[in-house]
């Protein structure tokens, strides 16, 4: 059995004190190419991303959604292709050393899509807030509901085998990205599970959770999403 190329793909909005520490944690072997997908930042996330030795693309049009887009499009067109993708925020919240445990149901032929579940993990303390534990609880909730299919999180870091990431046909460009994805896998019958990630406080300030603002717009899509596709 050939080794499976894995890529993993950074969406990065000024996130320059954290993106290399990211890309320096990922375990040393595991990705075939490591790509961060610069999304309109104004400050040094590009530099400290290649300087951590990343493939640093650049996506103008500010979007977590719009980045995650730019990067398959580049790994649609990369030889070879991967078989696996592996999404992971940049802003160092999440562990990339736990990248192993994340892929090991793909491998296993388990499931198409895992998703790394902050719920089931080890959380520090202020890592997320009231409203974004709030958010999750509801948006699980209306996905056992409606699309019948069992989640604890909607985290970001996340792996799924890239066949299946193409089948679904990502449209979102924005804040619905991660549960658009959840919803179309359980909609067109692929086999989905979790594992359990740890969580830690972000380097910097969220541009999301970290304003009344962006919270609530973040909310909004995530619920529009859901009830777009039902």
């Amino acid at each position: 059995m050939k080794e499976p190329v894995i890529y993993v793909i950074i969406p990065a909005f000024n996130e320059e004190n954290s993106v290399g520490r990211v890309v320096g944690e990922i375990p040393a072997g595991l990705a075939q190419e490591i790509v961060v997908v610069n999304n309109n930042s104004n400050d040094q996330t590009a530099v400290e991303a290649a300087r951590a030795g990343a493939t640093v693309l650049h996506e103008p049009i500010q979007g977590y959604g719009r980045a995650c887009l730019r990067g398959i499009a580049y790994a649609k067109q990369s030889q070879p292709k991967p078989d696996i993708i592996v999404f992971v925020d940049a802003d160092y919240s999440d562990f990339p050393a736990e990248m192993p445990s994340l892929i090991a149901p793909i491998l296993n032929r388990q499931a198409d899509m895992v998703i790394g579940s902050r719920a089931l993990g080890k959380r520090q303390r202020g890592s997320m807030t009231p409203q974004q534990i709030f958010g999750n609880w509801l948006a699980t909730t209306l996905l056992r509901q409606l699309y019948g299919v069992r989640f604890t999180d909607l985290g970001p870091f996340r792996a799924i085998r890239f066949d299946t990431l193409l089948a679904l046909d990502m449209q979102d460009t924005t804040y619905g990205w991660t549960v658009e994805m959840q919803l179309k896998a359980a909609k067109l019958g692929f086999t989905s599970t979790e594992v359990p990630v740890d969580y830690r406080r972000r380097i910097g300030h969220s541009k999301i959770s970290g304003t009344v603002k962006g919270t609530v717009l973040a909310g909004y899509k995530i619920l529009a999403t859901i009830f777009r596709y039902w």
